[in-house]
């Protein structure tokens, strides 16, 4: 058979039952979406784009599975890495069930907002050349996620808690039979290109517009109370060892706050506080053992930390105007 229109599986094996999908969003192994499998039946975690699609379904038919097994599509939060993909994919699948929080239900079934303000940062070209066309997820296949929320595939029972701190629209899932959370982007982002012998590395990713350290704090501390020993990014997979890297984000947060309080006033300000963020970030990067020169670190985390420093700009303007309605 050629290959020219074949689309290959592009999907590894991370956990039992658990499968971490490429979603060839921006790069190669950037933003995963994660196929669940349980005793036949299957989820999926986070869908990329609807480029992405192809690849979703090329891993299910993969595993051995068909598109009437997956009865659910959990949406993290509706940022459109993450939920992009969904309304397309939704389309494929018969017997699924969209998961998503309160907040962004709306928005996905009705999604002219999300391309419009997409259009309105990338222009229509880009827009269209990385996220394709955004597909409404009827609203009768839609349910909307409350906090403790519980939800099975096949017999894993996942609790779907709502975390605030990254975006108000989003929620985590929790195994705790098998210590195990799927986490969006609420507990930051962790490349395996960056992985030493130290183990992974992670960074807090503030991404406009809801960015809040108070509640992101809680939200990691809410996860931890868990006890669980692997975490399921977005971006990118699976990590362990997370106490140490709930430390990191709880450390990297404070010094997010610190270096916006230091660029609060000063010109060009979403300028500054990207290359304090850079200087901080490559630094850790250093003590953590990565042997990479700045190029090679630009390559890999320049666009999260490009988009770190405008969700903290965000942040800042709301506590200026907070302020200013209170005076």
């Amino acid at each position: 058979m050629s290959s020219e229109n074949t689309v290959m599986p592009k999907y590894t094996q991370v956990g039992e039952g658990i499968y971490a999908i490429d979603t060839e969003y921006m790069r190669p192994l950037m933003d995963a979406s994660h196929l669940i499998v349980d005793n036949g039946s299957a989820a999926y975690v986070d869908t990329g784009t609807t480029l992405s699609v192809p690849n979703l379904l090329a891993s299910l038919h993969d595993v051995g599975l068909q598109v009437s097994d997956v009865k659910a599509v959990f949406l993290t939060h509706i940022h459109l890495d993450h939920a992009g993909g969904a309304g397309e994919l939704m389309q494929h699948l018969p017997n699924a069930t969209a998961y998503i929080h309160p907040r962004g239900a709306t928005h996905m079934n009705e999604p002219s907002k999300l391309i419009a303000g997409t259009i309105a940062v990338y222009g229509a070209e880009l827009y269209h050349s990385v996220y394709g066309e955004i597909v409404p997820i009827d609203k009768n296949r839609i349910v909307e996620v409350s906090d403790g929320m519980r939800v099975k595939v096949g017999s894993r029972e996942f609790e779907l808690i709502h975390t605030p701190g990254h975006a108000l629209h989003h929620y985590c899932m929790v195994d705790q039979s098998a210590r195990l959370v799927f986490t969006g982007d609420t507990f930051g982002v962790s490349y395996r290109e960056t992985d030493t012998g130290d183990g992974a590395f992670i960074i807090p990713t503030t991404t406009p517009v809801h960015f809040d350290p108070d509640a992101a704090h809680t939200s990691i501390d809410r996860i931890m109370s868990y006890s669980p020993t692997s975490a399921y990014l977005t971006h990118y997979s699976r990590v362990t060892d997370l106490p140490r890297l709930a430390e990191d984000l709880h450390s990297g947060l404070d010094q997010y706050v610190e270096i916006c309080k230091e660029c609060v006033d000063q010109d060009n300000r979403v300028s500054r506080i990207h290359e304090k963020l850079s200087d901080y970030v490559y630094a850790r990067l250093d003590e953590h053992g990565y042997d990479g020169d700045r190029d090679a670190k630009n390559s890999i985390l320049n666009g999260d930390l490009t988009l770190n420093a405008q969700g903290l700009d965000v942040w800042l303007k709301r506590l200026d105007k907070q302020s200013r309605q209170s005076a």
